[in-house]
């Protein structure tokens, strides 16, 4: 009994001591890890995997290592990663000498200092950190022009985001040449100028671009079509004036649907890239499904003339946002061909016509503002219109009638094309009515002259109808004749004797 007994405990201790050999092994392998990236802050490597954020007393002495520790002449060439995100670093006790201290870091990929409290300008030998692949100061106090580095320096930048600062200037030309670089998010900030055009061939690697609430003007450069990568572009909120290119339609990567892609990553790590879209009226920030995103916003410009019909060939958009400009004509007839779309505003422009029947198809549309155009007609119904009962999306569009607005189409020429007593808007409806009768009355009389036999018939049944015609009328003519001509059929009328 006691040989039985003595098995499972032998089990026992052996099953132990694996255990222990693997916990030994799996902390010197994360040790070695560790050390690769150098000695960053203690923040970082307790802090940033917590499911809560830590409070801003852990951080009461980030500053001096920020500045002093963290920047040692050791450490510097070995470091790969910084990540101080998210934490109150501010520049208050910052030296002269910490925004040079970056440039020291050589073998820096990735560098994190975003959501912070950091003023001031960058250092004028930020570029000199060929190795840095992504780069995160967005939603900081930076202020002042983007250095610009020489023609001939060597860009590794996949992803750079200066998003929420104070930077000035106009569009950063560090990122040219950048062939790898796949972000640039620099939206909300005070740049200006127009939107350069080398931007189509010497970032061809561009997957998302984000210029928004800036002070950008010109026109869209239609080299933008040339990014055939591209699946994010946000250019609201600026002052860009002109037509929207028709190039833009395009654009190869937001013909399809995305499945996967591989914006944010980088080898050997498991940073993952993250960008502010505005989502169905939202300020979102995407992360992990950021590589499934397709979509555009123009919004908040001085854009007009007609929505492209060419916009309709990126089948792959998941949102379009067009909303705040001077758009006029049509929505176009093909918008039913967006079948991934889900959210469209096209809201306070100057859009006139009904709305196209091929609305009805877009069967992934949760999100849809029209309000505030002139919109005119019946409103389509079926599939996924159904869904979308809120009358403020057609709001400020006063010829538009049906479900879900209180406003019933009675006249049929009103559900089609008039509203309120008012003449159709569109004049082209009165050039092609003018132009067909004008067309069918000369074919009529070509007819008539060129073909002999039926000139014979048309005469024939003419004179057939005026002899018809005529055997009606002569009775009538011969009983008004004998009425004039017979004085005794005419009433008498006699006065009374006055005596």
């Amino acid at each position: 009994m006691a040989e039985h007994a003595r098995g499972p405990q032998i089990l026992l201790i052996y099953i132990c001591l694996c255990l222990l050999l693997l916990s030994s092994s799996v902390h010197l392998a994360m040790s070695r890890d560790l050390d690769d990236y150098g000695d960053f802050d203690a923040s970082f490597a307790d802090d940033s995997f917590s499911d809560e954020v830590a409070p801003a007393d852990d951080y009461d002495n980030v500053d001096e290592s920020f500045v002093d520790d963290s920047f040692s002449e050791e450490a510097a060439p070995a470091r790969r990663l910084y990540d101080n995100s998210f934490n109150v670093l501010n520049s208050s006790s910052s030296s002269n000498r910490s925004g040079a201290a970056f440039c020291r870091l050589l073998s820096l990929q990735i560098l994190d200092l975003s959501n912070n409290q950091l003023t001031g300008e960058l250092p004028d030998c930020w570029w000199e950190m060929q190795a840095l692949q992504f780069m995160d100061l967005s939603n900081n106090s930076f202020s002042g022009k983007i250095p610009e580095a020489p023609p001939t320096h060597n860009c590794s930048l996949e992803s750079l985001h200066l998003a929420g600062n104070s930077f000035t200037g106009e569009f950063p030309t560090v990122v040219r040449g950048c062939q790898q670089l796949a972000t640039v998010d620099i939206g909300n900030n005070r740049f200006h100028g127009d939107i350069p055009r080398w931007i189509g061939s010497d970032a061809p690697a561009l997957k998302i671009l984000r210029l928004s609430s800036n002070n950008f003007t010109g026109q869209i450069p239609l080299e933008l079509s040339h990014l055939s990568q591209l699946q994010l572009l946000d250019l609201g909120h600026n002052g860009l004036t002109g037509l929207i290119p028709i190039e833009l339609g395009n654009l190869e990567s937001m013909k399809h649907p995305k499945i996967n892609s591989s914006i944010g990553s980088l080898d050997g790590s498991t940073y993952q890239d993250r960008i502010d879209i505005n989502w169905k009226g939202q300020e979102l920030i995407f992360q992990r499904i950021l590589e499934l995103m397709t979509g555009i916003d123009l919004s908040g410009n001085s854009l007009s003339h007609c929505i492209p019909e060419e916009l309709t060939n990126l089948q792959g958009l998941r949102f379009l946002n067009l909303s705040r400009n001077n758009m006029s004509c049509t929505i176009p007839q093909n918008i039913g061909s967006l079948k991934y779309l889900e959210s469209l505003d096209l809201s306070w422009n100057e859009l006139s016509g009904p709305i196209p029947p091929g609305m009805s198809s877009l069967q992934s549309l949760n999100t849809l503002n029209l309000s505030n155009n002139h919109l005119s007609g019946k409103i389509p119904t079926g599939n996924q219109l159904q869904t979308l009962i809120d009358p403020s999306i057609y709001g400020n569009n006063p010829d538009l009638c049906g479900p879900p607005l209180n406003i019933s189409c009675q006249d049929p020429l009103r559900a089609f094309d008039v509203g309120n007593g008012r003449e159709c808007q569109d004049p082209w409806l009165y050039y092609c009515v003018i132009a067909g009768i004008v067309f069918g009355f000369w074919l009529w009389y070509g007819m008539l002259f060129s073909i002999v036999k039926l000139r014979y018939s048309v005469f024939l049944f003419v004179d057939r109808m005026q002899y018809k015609i005529m055997q009606k009328v002569r009775p009538i003519n011969h009983f008004l004749s004998k009425e004039k001509s017979d004085p005794s059929s005419v009433p008498m009328f006699s006065t009374s004797d006055t005596s």
